[in-house]
Protein backbone atom coordinates (compact mmCIF):
# COMPACT_ATOMS: atom_id res chain seq x y z
CA UNK A 1 0.00 0.00 0.00
CA UNK A 2 1.31 3.46 -0.65
CA UNK A 3 1.90 5.45 2.12
CA UNK A 4 -0.28 8.74 2.37
CA UNK A 5 0.98 11.63 4.64
CA UNK A 6 -2.59 12.47 6.66
CA UNK A 7 -3.09 16.30 6.48
CA UNK A 8 0.09 16.83 4.27
CA UNK A 9 -1.21 20.42 2.77
CA UNK A 10 -2.60 21.38 6.23
CA UNK A 11 0.54 20.73 8.41
CA UNK A 12 2.92 22.38 6.02
CA UNK A 13 0.40 25.47 5.54
CA UNK A 14 0.78 25.45 9.53
CA UNK A 15 4.58 24.87 9.51
CA UNK A 16 6.15 26.81 7.13
CA UNK A 17 6.10 30.42 8.26
CA UNK A 18 9.13 31.65 6.46
CA UNK A 19 11.07 30.77 3.38
CA UNK A 20 14.11 31.01 4.93
CA UNK A 21 13.86 29.05 8.39
CA UNK A 22 15.00 26.00 9.45
CA UNK A 23 12.76 23.43 10.07
CA UNK A 24 12.57 20.17 11.89
CA UNK A 25 10.52 16.87 10.68
CA UNK A 26 10.64 14.71 13.65
CA UNK A 27 9.09 11.46 11.67
CA UNK A 28 10.41 11.08 8.40
CA UNK A 29 8.93 8.09 7.43
CA UNK A 30 8.73 8.12 3.44
CA UNK A 31 9.17 11.73 3.22
CA UNK A 32 5.87 13.11 2.12
CA UNK A 33 5.46 16.06 4.61
CA UNK A 34 9.54 16.54 4.21
CA UNK A 35 9.23 16.87 -0.26
CA UNK A 36 6.25 19.49 0.89
CA UNK A 37 8.31 21.67 3.47
CA UNK A 38 11.15 21.54 0.96
CA UNK A 39 8.85 22.88 -2.01
CA UNK A 40 7.75 26.17 0.38
CA UNK A 41 11.50 26.56 1.29
CA UNK A 42 13.90 29.38 -0.55
CA UNK A 43 17.64 28.36 -1.41
CA UNK A 44 18.18 29.66 1.93
CA UNK A 45 15.97 27.24 3.58
CA UNK A 46 17.04 24.50 5.70
CA UNK A 47 14.96 21.16 6.40
CA UNK A 48 16.16 18.74 9.27
CA UNK A 49 14.60 15.02 9.04
CA UNK A 50 14.90 12.94 11.86
CA UNK A 51 12.95 9.00 12.14
CA UNK A 52 14.36 6.29 14.59
CA UNK A 53 13.55 3.53 12.02
CA UNK A 54 16.61 2.75 9.88
CA UNK A 55 14.78 1.43 6.74
CA UNK A 56 13.18 5.07 6.79
CA UNK A 57 16.66 6.88 6.84
CA UNK A 58 17.50 4.16 4.27
CA UNK A 59 15.08 5.32 2.02
CA UNK A 60 15.88 8.79 2.37
CA UNK A 61 19.75 8.12 1.46
CA UNK A 62 19.06 6.16 -1.21
CA UNK A 63 16.64 9.21 -3.03
CA UNK A 64 18.64 10.77 -5.28
CA UNK A 65 16.65 14.12 -5.31
CA UNK A 66 17.29 14.43 -1.53
CA UNK A 67 20.45 13.29 -1.00
CA UNK A 68 20.97 15.89 -3.99
CA UNK A 69 19.37 19.01 -1.88
CA UNK A 70 21.49 20.76 -0.19
CA UNK A 71 19.46 22.15 2.19
CA UNK A 72 17.95 18.47 3.52
CA UNK A 73 19.85 16.74 6.36
CA UNK A 74 18.28 13.52 7.65
CA UNK A 75 19.97 11.39 11.05
CA UNK A 76 18.89 8.11 12.78
CA UNK A 77 17.48 9.36 16.35
CA UNK A 78 14.10 9.14 18.26
CA UNK A 79 12.93 12.51 18.09
CA UNK A 80 13.15 12.85 21.84
CA UNK A 81 16.60 13.58 20.93
CA UNK A 82 16.51 15.76 18.49
CA UNK A 83 18.37 18.48 20.41
CA UNK A 84 21.39 16.56 20.41
CA UNK A 85 20.61 15.88 16.77
CA UNK A 86 20.29 19.68 15.84
CA UNK A 87 23.45 20.65 17.90
CA UNK A 88 25.97 18.18 16.22
CA UNK A 89 24.59 20.37 13.42
CA UNK A 90 25.18 23.76 14.93
CA UNK A 91 21.56 24.30 15.10
CA UNK A 92 20.46 26.03 18.42
CA UNK A 93 16.89 26.85 17.12
CA UNK A 94 13.93 26.33 14.39
CA UNK A 95 11.22 28.16 13.16
CA UNK A 96 9.08 24.61 13.29
CA UNK A 97 8.84 21.06 14.50
CA UNK A 98 6.38 18.84 12.84
CA UNK A 99 5.96 15.91 14.54
CA UNK A 100 3.82 12.92 12.57
CA UNK A 101 3.11 10.13 15.35
CA UNK A 102 2.40 6.34 15.31
CA UNK A 103 3.22 3.52 13.20
CA UNK A 104 3.84 4.68 9.47
CA UNK A 105 2.05 2.73 6.44
CA UNK A 106 5.74 0.90 5.17
CA UNK A 107 5.82 0.00 8.94
CA UNK A 108 2.27 -1.68 8.66
CA UNK A 109 2.78 -3.16 5.19
CA UNK A 110 6.04 -5.04 6.07
CA UNK A 111 5.57 -8.18 7.77
CA UNK A 112 8.88 -8.53 8.62
CA UNK A 113 8.33 -5.64 11.19
CA UNK A 114 5.29 -7.36 12.95
CA UNK A 115 3.94 -4.60 13.55
CA UNK A 116 0.13 -6.26 12.42
CA UNK A 117 -2.32 -9.21 12.56
CA UNK A 118 -2.76 -9.03 8.92
CA UNK A 119 0.73 -11.26 7.98
CA UNK A 120 2.10 -13.98 10.25
CA UNK A 121 5.26 -13.22 11.50
CA UNK A 122 8.15 -12.85 14.06
CA UNK A 123 6.52 -10.31 17.04
CA UNK A 124 8.93 -7.71 16.59
CA UNK A 125 7.43 -4.37 16.85
CA UNK A 126 10.52 -2.39 16.97
CA UNK A 127 10.60 1.07 15.12
CA UNK A 128 14.07 0.65 15.90
CA UNK A 129 15.23 -2.71 15.01
CA UNK A 130 18.81 -1.73 16.15
CA UNK A 131 18.13 -1.84 19.88
CA UNK A 132 15.67 -2.77 22.48
CA UNK A 133 13.59 -5.48 23.19
CA UNK A 134 10.89 -6.92 20.74
CA UNK A 135 7.20 -7.53 21.71
CA UNK A 136 7.80 -11.32 21.50
CA UNK A 137 10.63 -10.82 24.34
CA UNK A 138 8.60 -8.36 26.58
CA UNK A 139 5.53 -11.00 26.53
CA UNK A 140 8.72 -13.91 27.29
CA UNK A 141 9.46 -12.15 30.63
CA UNK A 142 6.20 -10.27 31.57
CA UNK A 143 4.15 -11.35 34.56
CA UNK A 144 0.29 -10.96 34.52
CA UNK A 145 -0.05 -8.05 36.30
CA UNK A 146 2.17 -6.44 34.18
CA UNK A 147 0.91 -7.39 31.06
CA UNK A 148 -2.72 -6.30 32.20
CA UNK A 149 -1.50 -2.70 33.15
CA UNK A 150 0.01 -2.60 29.76
CA UNK A 151 -2.57 -3.63 27.08
CA UNK A 152 -5.43 -1.47 29.57
CA UNK A 153 -3.24 1.41 29.69
CA UNK A 154 -1.60 1.82 26.21
CA UNK A 155 -4.43 -0.29 24.47
CA UNK A 156 -7.47 0.87 26.72
CA UNK A 157 -8.40 -3.07 26.44
CA UNK A 158 -11.68 -3.97 28.62
CA UNK A 159 -10.30 -7.54 28.14
CA UNK A 160 -6.83 -6.55 29.72
CA UNK A 161 -6.86 -8.95 32.32
CA UNK A 162 -8.73 -11.71 30.59
CA UNK A 163 -5.82 -11.37 27.58
CA UNK A 164 -3.13 -11.12 30.27
CA UNK A 165 -4.10 -14.36 31.90
CA UNK A 166 -4.39 -15.96 28.29
CA UNK A 167 -1.19 -14.99 27.41
CA UNK A 168 0.44 -16.13 30.40
CA UNK A 169 -1.37 -19.67 30.59
CA UNK A 170 0.14 -20.49 26.93
CA UNK A 171 3.45 -19.28 28.40
CA UNK A 172 2.95 -22.12 30.54
CA UNK A 173 2.20 -24.57 28.29
CA UNK A 174 5.25 -24.49 26.61
CA UNK A 175 3.88 -22.61 23.65
CA UNK A 176 5.02 -19.03 23.99
CA UNK A 177 3.64 -16.65 21.76
CA UNK A 178 6.25 -15.27 19.55
CA UNK A 179 4.30 -14.40 15.76
CA UNK A 180 1.80 -12.09 15.16
CA UNK A 181 -0.71 -14.79 14.06
CA UNK A 182 -0.15 -16.55 17.71
CA UNK A 183 -1.11 -13.19 19.85
CA UNK A 184 -4.42 -12.51 17.50
CA UNK A 185 -5.51 -16.24 18.06
CA UNK A 186 -4.70 -15.89 21.86
CA UNK A 187 -6.61 -12.25 21.97
CA UNK A 188 -9.25 -13.55 20.07
CA UNK A 189 -10.60 -16.43 22.82
CA UNK A 190 -9.87 -13.48 24.86
CA UNK A 191 -12.01 -10.82 24.18
CA UNK A 192 -15.60 -11.37 24.47
CA UNK A 193 -17.42 -8.83 22.27
CA UNK A 194 -16.16 -7.21 19.28
CA UNK A 195 -16.09 -3.43 18.08
CA UNK A 196 -18.01 -3.59 14.83
CA UNK A 197 -15.48 -3.09 12.07
CA UNK A 198 -12.28 -3.70 14.57
CA UNK A 199 -9.86 -6.96 15.08
CA UNK A 200 -10.42 -8.26 18.52
CA UNK A 201 -6.78 -8.06 18.55
CA UNK A 202 -6.31 -4.47 17.57
CA UNK A 203 -5.86 -2.96 21.05
CA UNK A 204 -3.73 -5.62 22.46
CA UNK A 205 -1.19 -4.25 19.23
CA UNK A 206 -1.96 -1.17 19.89
CA UNK A 207 -0.39 -1.50 23.28
CA UNK A 208 2.51 -3.50 22.89
CA UNK A 209 3.77 -1.42 20.06
CA UNK A 210 3.30 1.82 22.16
CA UNK A 211 5.43 0.16 25.40
CA UNK A 212 7.78 -1.87 23.28
CA UNK A 213 8.69 1.56 21.85
CA UNK A 214 7.96 3.78 24.89
CA UNK A 215 6.29 6.32 22.77
CA UNK A 216 4.38 8.03 25.21
CA UNK A 217 7.14 8.76 27.09
CA UNK A 218 9.64 9.46 24.14
CA UNK A 219 6.72 11.87 22.69
CA UNK A 220 6.63 13.80 26.13
CA UNK A 221 10.07 14.40 25.73
CA UNK A 222 9.98 15.68 22.26
CA UNK A 223 7.32 18.18 22.99
CA UNK A 224 9.55 19.50 25.62
CA UNK A 225 12.64 19.57 23.29
CA UNK A 226 10.70 21.16 20.87
CA UNK A 227 9.60 23.56 22.34
CA UNK A 228 13.17 24.09 23.83
CA UNK A 229 14.26 25.06 20.31
CA UNK A 230 11.55 27.11 18.56
CA UNK A 231 12.88 30.43 18.62
CA UNK A 232 9.92 33.29 19.11
CA UNK A 233 6.92 32.96 16.55
CA UNK A 234 8.29 29.36 15.39
CA UNK A 235 5.50 27.00 15.33
CA UNK A 236 4.95 23.15 16.62
CA UNK A 237 2.62 21.07 14.59
CA UNK A 238 2.02 17.56 15.56
CA UNK A 239 -0.55 14.67 14.29
CA UNK A 240 -1.92 12.10 16.42
CA UNK A 241 -4.05 9.02 15.95
CA UNK A 242 -5.34 8.24 19.10
CA UNK A 243 -6.61 9.48 22.14
CA UNK A 244 -3.49 8.72 24.20
CA UNK A 245 -0.76 10.47 22.26
CA UNK A 246 -3.76 13.59 21.45
CA UNK A 247 -4.30 13.81 25.66
CA UNK A 248 -0.57 14.39 26.43
CA UNK A 249 0.06 16.99 23.15
CA UNK A 250 -3.04 18.93 24.47
CA UNK A 251 -2.29 18.86 27.83
CA UNK A 252 1.21 19.79 27.06
CA UNK A 253 0.29 22.90 24.76
CA UNK A 254 -2.41 24.12 27.63
CA UNK A 255 0.04 23.66 30.15
CA UNK A 256 2.44 26.50 28.26
CA UNK A 257 0.09 28.28 27.21
CA UNK A 258 -0.64 29.91 31.40
CA UNK A 259 1.17 31.85 33.24
CA UNK A 260 1.83 29.95 36.35
CA UNK A 261 3.08 31.07 39.68
CA UNK A 262 5.35 28.54 41.36
CA UNK A 263 4.19 27.92 44.66
CA UNK A 264 7.59 27.73 46.06
CA UNK A 265 7.92 31.19 45.58
CA UNK A 266 4.84 32.80 45.71
CA UNK A 267 6.31 36.31 45.31
CA UNK A 268 8.32 35.84 42.55
CA UNK A 269 7.02 36.74 38.59
CA UNK A 270 4.75 34.23 37.30
CA UNK A 271 6.41 31.85 34.52
CA UNK A 272 5.58 33.43 30.94
CA UNK A 273 3.44 31.57 28.57
CA UNK A 274 5.75 29.72 26.10
CA UNK A 275 3.24 28.67 23.68
CA UNK A 276 0.01 30.26 22.22
CA UNK A 277 -2.34 27.54 20.39
CA UNK A 278 -3.55 27.87 17.22
CA UNK A 279 -5.60 25.37 15.87
CA UNK A 280 -7.06 21.90 16.19
CA UNK A 281 -7.63 20.25 12.81
CA UNK A 282 -9.55 17.07 11.45
CA UNK A 283 -9.44 15.83 7.98
CA UNK A 284 -12.34 16.39 5.70
CA UNK A 285 -14.84 13.75 4.56
CA UNK A 286 -12.25 13.05 1.72
CA UNK A 287 -9.07 13.05 2.78
CA UNK A 288 -10.82 10.14 5.27
CA UNK A 289 -12.49 8.22 2.63
CA UNK A 290 -9.13 8.23 0.69
CA UNK A 291 -7.19 7.21 3.95
CA UNK A 292 -8.75 5.12 6.64
CA UNK A 293 -5.91 6.02 8.61
CA UNK A 294 -7.24 9.74 8.36
CA UNK A 295 -9.99 8.74 10.39
CA UNK A 296 -9.23 9.28 13.62
CA UNK A 297 -6.07 11.99 13.26
CA UNK A 298 -6.01 14.90 14.75
CA UNK A 299 -3.60 17.96 14.30
CA UNK A 300 -2.72 20.76 16.75
CA UNK A 301 -0.69 23.77 15.90
CA UNK A 302 0.96 26.13 18.81
CA UNK A 303 2.73 29.03 18.16
CA UNK A 304 5.94 30.50 20.44
CA UNK A 305 5.47 32.82 22.44
CA UNK A 306 8.27 35.75 22.31
CA UNK A 307 11.08 35.02 24.93
CA UNK A 308 11.18 37.99 27.85
CA UNK A 309 14.28 38.93 28.79
CA UNK A 310 14.33 37.08 32.22
CA UNK A 311 13.85 33.85 30.69
CA UNK A 312 16.66 34.44 28.10
CA UNK A 313 19.91 34.64 28.43
CA UNK A 314 21.96 37.87 29.36
CA UNK A 315 22.22 40.49 27.08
Amino acid sequence: MQHISVLLREAVDALVIAADGIYVDGTFGRGGHAREVLARLSPRGRLVAIDRDPDAVASAANDAELAADPRFTIRHAPFSQMAATLAALGIDAVDGVLLDLGVSSPQLDDPARGFSFRFDAPLDMRMDTTRGESAADFLARADERQLAEVIRDHGEERFAAQVAKALVARRESGRPVRTTAALAEVVAGAVRTREAGQNPATRTFQALRIFVNAELDELALALSAALALLAPGGRLVVISFHSLEDRIVKTFIARESRSEVDRRAPFAPPRPTRLRAIARVRPGDADAAANPRARSAVMRVAERTAVPFAEGSAA
